[in-house]
């Protein structure tokens, strides 16, 4: 997933979770945060960001915050909506006669339904959930980073689809480099944590996809 434009600024502060100030070439610019989690560690006041200008009509707000370079040199794409973005890319890359984004299954929108034909002929039905994973602690990826009630809710949707016949797949897109896995952050949602120990028990599968990150660019690899 490539952004078809990307400026540097320099981050000030955030009022709260949906906007933040910026110094662009100094002048002071607010711009829409396209992360509502806490992101305390990364956006300190100082430190580089990088924005996008996606040129929508009637917005309040010219730029959208889409990655940071963490104190420690690492850079981090902390837009929610890439995850997404770059799966459906990599699905696409698979295997799979169809790939299906935002499929409802039981009370929640799952996000993607795949189907795959087996040497028998016979269909095989899956499921995936995405995750964004930007928090990172001592070279361990955690989610969440904020409390997700959604996220548990998800999770139990999954395991009720295995007796369904589905294959279901928990995929966690870890947003910076130096990271190859993701643990439950227990501290911030201890429910979460438990969900996806079941999800393990259940026969979840749990998938962790390593990421390329430049400011304009975040792709599996």
């Amino acid at each position: 997933m490539k952004y078809s434009n990307i400026t540097l600024a320099t981050f000030l502060k955030r009022p709260n979770r949906f906007i933040a100030e910026v110094e662009i070439d100094g002048c002071k610019e607010i711009v829409h945060v396209k992360n509502t989690g806490r992101c305390k560690e990364l956006l300190i006041p100082g430190c580089e960001v990088w924005l996008t200008a996606p040129g929508t009509e009637n917005r309040k707000t010219k730029y959208d915050l889409v990655a940071v370079r963490k104190n420690t040199g690492v850079l981090f794409n902390i837009d929610s909506q890439a995850p997404n973005k770059v799966v459906k890319e990599w699905l696409k890359k698979q295997d799979y006669s169809k790939v299906v984004p935002e499929y409802t299954y039981g009370d929640s929108r799952i996000d993607f339904y795949m189907e795959k034909t087996d040497e028998s002929g016979n269909t095989q039905k899956y499921l995936m959930e995405v995750k964004g994973c930007t928090l990172e602690i001592d070279g361990i990826g955690y989610f969440p980073d904020a409390p997700t009630e959604r996220g548990v809710k998800h999770i139990r949707e999954l395991i009720k689809a295995i007796d369904d016949g589905y294959h279901v797949v928990l995929a966690f897109v870890i947003q910076m480099a130096g990271v190859d896995e993701v643990r439950p952050y227990t501290e911030m949602h201890p429910d979460f944590g438990v969900a996806m120990e079941e999800a393990r028990e259940a026969g979840v599968e749990i998938l962790f996809f390593k990421c390329h990150v430049e400011p304009d660019l975040l792709e599996i690899v």
